[in-house]
């Protein structure tokens, strides 16, 4: 894959090139040279922390037998994904997570850098995957105990029990704790009595639930001695050998759906059928023969998000996943803009190539930018994924600290995946709306993204709550510059600024000319001030409307919040933002080569003044920036695209798909013969003369 930019093959050394500068062409022995991006080296390091595990799940995802085919039935396509969920097991792909005894490697981040990688090859496979072992399985590892361990987990591990994590109701879907199935404790017989009591309480949405599953990890309001002690994880098989469902068990098919139609979706309903008391996942919580309920955990409230939270490798994948998909998207649309000819701008003869349109580069690169910032992002959250679940960090705050995390980046890198699709079909007109080049199909796959696991918008709020938790605890009294000390300190890891982010941001605005201000918006601090300043300003605005909620009556306290609901998902989503920006900025600083560490560091700017640019009218009304330092942004981030131009291939290459996880035609290289032929011929027609003459040419 090969665009027509032209590139040196020389490569400037370290003294020749200031990564925190603009230089553009540097020189190298007394010639002026680009500087150029060291595709292998780059390649290894957006691998990430489980570069080895991710190259064998490419390798997976590489063969045809695990690749989706576009215009199955849904019938067939489930029957196909479920064949390949086999080979997953046979090979061990999806088990590093589990027990070693068992056949596992107690790799947990490992196992999410493999298993994300399948959206190359199939998002339904994927998700069908994540079902079996991602929820399913993973809900007996994390919430049962030993004793569940080696009685579930080998069925489970090797497909022999498909299974289906019925959380979900159709009344109630991300709010878990109201859910309405209950589980009644019956002493008499020592069982457990599970209980949809109304339409709105059956499980619905549920991979493996509408044909393959035969068991379930089933969550209901455990009910004892007249007391609910609120949501607990329960094992219970489904179906018989035949595939009928067991007595007092119904399920319906959710049919067709608008992706993803390689798992079979269902819903499930109970009537008072009863499983052993054994059957409760009983690691937080259990029931004694007589009915007395006990747990390590005294407050039912943390009890529960402590249950919940060890299920949060759900959006760890997704995050990943959506990161892959979007870098696939770009990497077909850049590749073939890079080939694709349109218009005769600049030649009376040739057309011109539609990514040298400042447009057509507008609507890719600041999208290649954030996908480079997620791509970053996405591996300190997975090593803070393994930490926490390998037991390295063992706190509360290390598992609220990751359970924030991830609703902070999943709903953005889900959001940042459906946009990036589409634009990038756009990109590539009508050849991007066939099914064979891939585009349209991921982008169906993918919507459903920014609602699993979590509405995006929950989650956002999630963090928001979190964030004026954190500020009403420690900085309820605090000035600004200790608030802005605060904010620094824990999306950014260290603390800035001693004069204030208010005061150097209004400097930029009141002082100097338009090439200083661009010379300060290259400047590292600057913008890492900038970022910040917005987000710790959102949330003290914000906690000091809502101070007096704790002072109000319940209902006054909820309206109130509510008022104020869409403020706090904006700072909580520039709060995920900023922490994209920090990881890219520390990828920077690791990055060794120095033309690949001056690209790198143009892509960086791109990303984090778009963000400035996005959120203008912010930075413009709360006198961040004068109108004058906002054009400037504007125009810096035009002369920073045209830097970028001339890499755009280098830095879609540095993805690592090849061919075989490309899979579009439109990207194989076929444009390139096209325009290459279609150049020829009519150059070949001009040079004998028998080119027809152009109407306008015979006028005088």
């Amino acid at each position: 894959m090969v665009d027509t930019a032209q590139r040196s093959k020389a490569r400037p050394t370290v003294s020749d090139t200031n990564p925190n500068t603009d230089t553009g062409p540097v020189a190298v022995g007394g010639v002026t040279v680009q500087p150029a991006v060291d595709v292998a080296s780059l390649g290894r390091q957006l691998l990430g922390t489980w570069a080895d595990v991710r190259i064998q799940a490419r390798e997976l995802s590489a063969r045809p037998d695990m690749q989706r085919i576009e215009g199955l039935s849904m019938a067939d396509h489930r029957a196909r994904v479920f064949d390949q969920l086999h080979v997953l097991a046979e090979n061990g792909h999806v088990l590093r997570a589990f027990p070693t005894h068992l056949g596992g490697a107690d790799d947990h981040g490992g196992n999410i850098a493999g298993f994300e990688e399948l959206v190359i090859a199939d998002p339904s496979l994927q998700i069908k995957g994540g079902v079996q072992w991602g929820l399913f399985g993973a809900a007996v590892l994390h919430l049962g105990t030993e004793e569940h361990h080696n009685k579930y987990l080998p069925g489970i591990m090797d497909l022999s029990v498909p299974g289906a994590f019925a959380m979900t109701e159709i009344g109630h879907g991300s709010d878990v704790a109201s859910i309405g199935t209950t589980a009644t404790f019956d002493p008499e017989t020592d069982e457990f009595v599970i209980h949809t009591p109304f339409r709105a309480a059956w499980k619905d949405y549920l991979g493996n639930a509408a044909k393959d599953g035969i068991a379930a990890v089933l969550f209901a309001q455990l009910i004892t001695q007249g007391v609910n002690h609120g949501v607990h994880a329960f094992y219970i098989p489904i179906r018989d050998e035949t595939g009928a469902f067991l007595p007092g068990i119904g399920g319906e098919d959710d049919g067709l759906k608008g992706g993803l139609n390689g798992i079979d979706n269902g819903r499930l309903h109970f009537d008072h059928v009863r499983i052993p008391r054994a059957n409760l996942l009983n690691r937080y919580g259990d029931v004694t023969e007589d009915g007395t309920y006990t747990s390590s955990i005294s407050s039912p409230g943390r009890r529960f998000f402590t249950m919940l939270g060890t299920l949060v490798q759900g959006r760890v994948s997704l995050d990943g996943a959506a990161t892959a998909a979007s870098a696939l998207a770009l990497t077909i649309a850049i590749t073939y803009g890079g080939q694709r000819r349109q218009f005769n701008a600049g030649s009376a003869t040739d057309e011109e190539v539609i990514l040298d349109y400042q447009r057509h580069q507008r609507r890719l690169f600041p999208r290649l930018a954030t996908t480079y910032a997620q791509t970053f992002a996405h591996d300190e959250f997975l090593v803070k994924f393994d930490d926490v679940f390998s037991g390295k960090a063992t706190t509360d705050a290390d598992r609220q600290d990751l359970e924030t995390l991830a609703a902070a980046l999943k709903p953005l890198s889900t959001w940042h995946a459906l946009d990036t699709l589409q634009e990038a079909r756009e990109a590539c007109g009508g050849a991007g709306f066939l099914a064979a080049n891939r585009i349209v199909g991921l982008r169906a796959d993918l919507d459903v993204y920014a609602t699993f696991e979590g509405d995006n918008n929950v989650l956002l709020q999630l963090v928001a709550k979190r964030l004026l938790t954190d500020f009403s605890r420690k900085f309820a009294k605090a000035d600004a510059g200790a608030l802005a000390w605060y904010v620094v300190a824990q999306a950014a890891g260290r603390a800035y600024s001693g004069t204030g982010l208010r005061s150097l941001t209004q400097l930029m605005a009141d002082r100097g000319s338009t090439a200083r201000s661009v010379g300060a918006l290259r400047d590292t601090e600057v913008q890492r001030e900038m970022l910040t300043d917005r987000v710790e300003t959102m949330i003290a605005d914000a906690a000091g409307k809502l101070r007096r909620a704790t002072k109000l009556p319940k209902k006054e306290a909820a309206d109130l919040f509510n008022a104020h609901q869409n403020e706090l998902i904006e700072a909580a989503r520039a709060h995920g933002e900023l922490l994209q920006w920090e990881a890219f900025t520390r990828a920077l600083e690791k990055t060794e080569d120095p033309g690949t560490k001056q690209v790198l560091t143009w892509l960086r700017d791109l990303f984090g003044l778009g963000l400035v640019e996005k959120n203008i009218g912010w930075y413009l009304i709360n006198g961040r920036l004068s109108a004058k330092r906002a054009q400037a942004v504007t125009a810096y981030i035009d002369r920073l695209i045209a830097r970028i131009r001339p890499h755009a291939q280098s830095l879609v290459d540095s993805f690592g798909y090849t061919q075989d996880h490309l899979r579009a035609p439109i990207a194989s290289g076929l444009e390139r013969e096209r325009q290459t032929e279609a150049r020829e011929y009519y150059a070949a027609a001009r040079a004998s003369g028998t080119a027809p003459r152009e109407e306008k040419s015979g006028k005088k």
